[in-house]
């Protein structure tokens, strides 16, 4: 899953949640020989109700065609900038345009279904390619193969509230770094009275699927085998998740008597000053100071609690199966110009971010490596107009954890894991080893359907 969407102002909630236009086709691609000129069709630019990055962008691809003026880029905006109820319809239908956005999940099924262009031939013309963490280039490679360019990464943390944290007696530079320790806290700060919640979690519209995933990475587990065939929830692992969850909700009351939450809720309990903690990405922190009437200074950072591992996500662009070899050196150029830069273009700009008053400094996406990472830190620090410093602790605590992507099937999966993390969330005599048992069964169909 995305944790959001666009970088700055404009930002998706989730994409299980939202089901709105696709981003349009290419029927409006120029001949590439036109007027000695080669014509691409590009996606993912904001909508013209995200003012900011939508002039932002608008800049960026006229600086680009004003660089390249062999090159014509006609872009396609939507949001969200893909939806999953029409993303293999376009493919299939030859409606997608000639550079398209993916999330890091879609990469191997539009490889299996024969819709994208091999960029292998090509990448050593993309000036960045090698300076993109490898972790996220595997993600575009099957089978030796390089068939997409990531454009961001994330990966999920603990958010805390500092100042509920110091009400509670709790040291808001320590937050909790096991499983134990978080539920001893949310037991505090639930304490505090007043309606306060101590940790909110997820458990409809598959994103309580999607955060069981994460908290079992972080202690070590796996929601799916190593070769893709098996559920491996079953586990020591997936009962400690499931009954941390339901011994907070029943034992301690530390997670508020409204249950079925989505991401949204968490984000509305937290930007007001009555959440203690919810599992969440960087991105989310902008939203909730701009859209839910938080305070950058009481929003801290902090890794995944267990020590283990975290889940990451992100997004790239794939290239259509019928994109000319033209056309994909000029996709590319454009990658490279608007999203691959450090400390440039529509993502790097920090300057002019800063000036428009949107927020820097926090601590992802971060997609580079060596020189061009230094570069790109050193320009957002220099630009930075949050506290950087409540967010040091994630850094930190990330270089130790495992980095582990969605599994295949992510979205059927976590359908079946939201009824597991749901039931023990409003039942209090949920039978956890049923649960799991029927889920693993559940998963062991989708993933054996391929």
């Amino acid at each position: 899953m995305r944790s959001t969407g666009f970088r700055r102002t404009f930002v998706a909630l989730s994409v299980c949640s939202l089901a709105l236009t696709a981003c349009g086709s290419n029927d409006d691609s120029a001949d590439d020989s036109e007027g000695g000129k080669t014509s691409i069709t590009v996606n993912c630019m904001p909508p013209k109700s995200a003012k900011v990055d939508r002039q932002f962008f608008e800049q960026d691809v006229a600086s680009f065609e004003k660089a390249n003026p062999d090159i014509d880029v006609t872009a396609h905006d939507a949001f969200p900038c893909q939806d999953p109820k029409t993303f293999d319809a376009k493919l299939a239908g030859g409606q997608m345009e000639d550079v398209f956005y993916t999330y890091f999940t879609d990469a191997k099924h539009v490889v299996d279904i024969n819709q994208a262009a091999d960029l292998t031939p090509y990448v050593k013309e993309l000036k960045s390619y090698d300076t993109i963490q490898q972790q996220l280039r595997d993600i575009y490679t099957v089978d030796g193969k390089i068939y997409g360019i990531p454009r961001t990464g994330y990966s999920m943390g603990l958010i805390y509230n500092k100042k509920l944290f110091e009400e509670a007696g709790l040291d808001p530079n320590r937050p909790p770094a096991t499983w134990e320790e978080l539920r001893a806290a949310a037991k505090k700060i639930a304490g505090l009275g007043n309606g306060t919640v101590g940790y909110a979690d997820y458990s409809a519209q598959n994103q309580g699927g999607w955060h069981f995933t994460a908290e079992m990475y972080s202690q070590g587990g796996d929601v799916v085998s190593a070769d893709g065939k098996k559920a491996t929830i079953d586990t020591p692992q997936g009962r400690a998740v499931l009954k941390n969850l339901h011994d907070m909700r029943w034992t301690d009351n530390s997670m508020g008597s409204k249950q079925l939450l989505v991401i949204n809720d968490a984000q509305q309990m937290m930007g007001s000053g009555k959440l203690g903690m919810y599992l969440s990405a960087p991105d989310n922190i902008p939203i909730l100071v701009k859209e839910k009437g938080g305070n950058y200074k009481d929003l801290a950072l902090a890794p995944m609690p267990g020590g283990e591992g975290t889940l990451i996500g992100g997004d790239g662009y794939m290239f259509n199966k019928k994109a000319s070899p033209d056309e994909i050196r000029a996709g590319l150029k454009w990658l490279d110009s608007m999203f691959l830069t450090p400390g440039d273009g529509f993502l790097g700009d920090y300057a002019r971010a800063k000036k428009a008053e949107a927020p820097v400094g926090l601590p992802e996406p971060r997609l580079f490596t060596g020189a061009a990472d230094a570069k790109d830190q050193e320009v957002k620090k220099a630009n930075a107009n949050v506290p950087v410093e409540n967010y040091q602790a994630f850094l930190d605590g990330n270089q130790s954890l495992d980095m582990k992507i969605e599994p295949p099937n992510a979205q059927q999966i976590y359908s079946v894991l939201d009824g597991a993390v749901s039931a023990v969330l409003t039942k209090k005599d949920a039978d956890i080893d049923q649960l799991l048992q029927d889920a693993s069964g559940k998963i062991d169909s989708i993933l054996a359907r391929g």
